[in-house]
């Protein structure tokens, strides 16, 4: 038995734009293919030409998909009968950059789709992501984290661009 100890880096940034702003952003900014039918697809592939093309069609143009979302704050609200909190979790990657990683580090598969969590404060829209590379770092792969330093970039680039009041 093995127990290791993973530091992990969380970026975060808070936005005065509304909630559903910013969810709408992220959400169009990525695929949102059907799950159950996507899984069908890639399974269906005889070729991994084939099931590029399956995961191709199912990416946003940051080359991102959304493969879940979980609306944490519903279970609060029906508590409180309130509209507030709005919190999501939002899990979401590519099986491609997904496969570069557990190439190199198989542990990656642990971390990967990643998630981006969406909530709402009194100070503003709190958007939260645990950064690849930290995940990965230890297990000291030149390879997995160069895959991991790119999708950090894809994805705070794009939380970035929602979070903005010009975006």
């Amino acid at each position: 038995m093995t127990i290791a100890k993973v530091e992990v880096e969380r970026f975060s940034l808070t936005s005065a734009k509304p909630f559903e702003a910013i969810v709408t952003g992220i959400k169009s900014a990525i695929g949102q293919p059907d799950m159950v039918n996507f899984f069908k697809e890639t399974r269906a592939t005889d070729s991994f030409p084939d099931l590029e093309r399956v995961v191709q069609r199912g990416l946003g143009r940051t080359n991102l998909m959304l493969f879940a979302e979980f609306d944490l704050g519903d279970i609060l609200r029906r508590e409180t009968g309130s509209r507030t909190p709005m919190i999501i979790r939002l899990v979401v990657g590519n099986p491609l950059i997904m496969k570069e990683m557990v190439k190199h580090v198989p542990d990656a598969g642990s971390y990967a789709p990643v998630t981006v969590l969406i909530d709402e404060r009194p100070d503003g829209v709190h958007i939260s992501y645990d950064k690849m590379e930290s995940y990965l770092l230890h297990y000291g792969s030149a390879e997995a984290l160069a895959v991991a330093r790119d999708l950090d970039t894809k994805i705070t680039t794009l939380l970035r661009e929602c979070a903005s009041s010009s975006g």
